[in-house]
């Protein structure tokens, strides 16, 4: 809890300070001390002399899993500044456009943009229940010359709904520079791993063989889909501009004395200042909240793909395949001391399906808004939006720092491959029993039968039993030598390494080269 925010120090006003500090005196007798109407035990009096805030709600976002980088975007902060920032595009637009506005009301804009006096907004807000009045008027007040052309002709979605979408460019913007760099961890992954066979699942039954770095490319492919789909976005995203109460510009209509082509002007300056190469060419009062669904249809794109990588590392590091990173001290259980548990691929999963299910949010409010607007988008809006991007960040963070430090188990991976790789190899024993006179539908039948036997041979714990049956069957005509020939895992993954190198040459590695001067960011864990 910050008091800060809400107490006069002593200096501007001693009475009311004490006044303040009144409420929280100790009254040690009784072991407690009052807040407000709340009464604390002694153990709760100490924890928040220790940190700051036990007895209320806080975002898990905010307190331990989202970048300070993202939080601050979307804080009130980052808000209220780009409020200010875009009334003085407003007020240098109208200026050149020849209305009433001086060059020195706009410097005195632009000269407090960031010195935002929250109390007294906040204290104004309470006085005329309205938030963007609250800031006008604070903003006058510490513009007086400017007072009374902040705000010209324009509505509180001015700079409510242009606020909104500045904040999802910049937060696209840091969302897209992870996404890079795990991409650029997985492409090194693909590359040093793309000749190791190992076990494929289909039906999450053993499948031919595939290579450790192939199977990696399927995890970047997906991710290269939400980039793509991120690049149109963020190139696609566009300011409300100034459209007025109800979209029509009435008011702009009657500034500018009917003359359209300034209108028009005016909303290209104004997206030029903040940024952005065009305005929606039509609105409401608001732009259409379609795009926050299209926008957060993007993180869950990226969710969903993350999920799917995490949930594929969860199975490996349970086959001893493959694991997740581990600090030398980590604990997995609180019972079993020996377990390695795969704790950052499952914040992956928990995240990623909270983000894929926040999509629904956008996409109800889309579809039951009325005629020109109605107030009901605002509260779910400011949540889900938010918690949307704070998911992803913490998500690719995640990816960072799991992707740059993925353990292979060589042998492990071999193990259980050979286990599995007489049946896979039955076609080829079957093929070149039949280049020696071997009848294929005979042999057929007889692999099969040995398969069965097999399979029941293993889950009894017993060695897969398979080739011993084929070569000492007359009917296969086939020598241990050459069954130990047909039997390299190497012989059985296709065309895997190479594609590897296709696809990173040809799809991945144009866009690490393009944006090589953010490469190498990763992440810690904190917890």
């Amino acid at each position: 809890m910050c008091f800060a925010r809400h107490f006069p120090t002593p200096l501007q006003d001693p009475i009311s300070a004490l006044c303040a500090v009144l409420p929280l005196i100790y009254y040690e007798i009784h072991g407690i001390i009052i807040i407000g109407k709340f009464a604390l035990g002694r153990e709760e009096k100490e924890n928040i002399k220790m940190s700051g805030n036990y007895n209320s709600y806080e975002s898990p976002f905010c307190t331990r899993y989202a970048s300070e980088e993202m939080q601050y975007i979307f804080s009130a902060d980052k808000k209220f500044t780009t409020w200010r920032k875009l009334w003085v595009a407003l007020a240098r637009a109208e200026m050149k456009l020849g209305l009433p506005v001086t060059e020195a009301q706009v410097k005195q804009l632009e000269e407090h943009i960031n010195d935002i006096d929250y109390d007294m907004a906040e204290a104004r807000e309470k006085e005329v229940r309205h938030d963007v009045m609250a800031h006008v008027y604070t903003y006058g007040k510490a513009c007086p010359d400017a007072a009374g052309i902040i705000h010209l002709g324009a509505t509180s979605c001015y700079v409510g709904d242009n606020t909104d979408v500045i904040i999802m460019r910049d937060a696209l913007q840091v969302v897209r520079r992870k996404l890079i760099n795990v991409m650029n961890n997985l492409a090194k992954f693909a590359k040093e791993y793309k000749d190791m066979p190992c076990m494929a699942y289909t039906h999450l039954q053993p499948a031919q063989p595939t290579t450790v770095g192939k199977r990696a490319t399927l995890w970047l492919n997906e991710l290269l889909m939400d980039f793509e789909e991120l690049e149109y976005r963020i190139a696609n995203l566009k300011l409300l501009g100034s459209k007025g109460t109800t979209g029509t510009q009435a008011s702009f209509m009657e500034l500018f004395e009917g003359d359209t082509d300034k209108i028009k002007k005016l909303e290209q300056m104004i997206a030029e200042e903040m940024g952005f190469d065009s305005v929606v060419p039509v609105s409401g009062q608001t732009y259409s909240r379609k795009a926050d669904w299209q926008v957060l249809s993007v993180l869950s794109g990226i969710a969903q793909s993350c999920s799917k990588f995490s949930n594929d590392l969860r199975i490996l590091q349970s086959f001893e395949e493959m694991e997740e990173p581990r600090e030398k001290s980590q604990i997995g259980s609180s019972a079993m001391a020996y377990k390695r548990n795969p704790m950052r691929c499952e914040r992956i999963t928990s995240l990623s399906r909270y983000v894929m299910i926040d999509v629904l949010n956008p996409a109800f409010t889309s579809g039951t808004q009325w005629f020109e607007r109605t107030l009901d988008d605002s509260a779910n809006k400011r949540i889900s939006v938010a918690d949307a991007f704070l998911g992803v960040d913490a998500i690719l963070n995640i990816m960072m720092n799991v992707t740059d430090g993925m353990v292979v188990y060589p042998e492990m991976v071999r193990r259980r491959l050979m286990a599995k790789l007489p049946f896979m190899a039955t076609e080829n024993i079957m093929m070149d029993a039949v280049k020696k006179g071997g009848n294929r539908q005979d042999l057929h039948e007889r692999i099969r039968e040995y398969s069965m036997q097999a399979a029941i041979a293993i889950k009894s714990g017993k060695d897969n039993p398979l080739c011993e049956l084929i070569v000492n069957d007359p009917m296969f005509m086939i020598t241990q030598e050459e069954l130990d020939a047909v039997l390299k895992p190497e012989n059985y993954v296709g065309r895997s390494p190479q594609q590897v190198e296709e696809f990173l040459s040809e799809c991945i590695n144009p866009i690490l080269e393009a944006n090589k001067d953010i490469l190498g960011e990763n992440f810690e864990m904190k917890n």
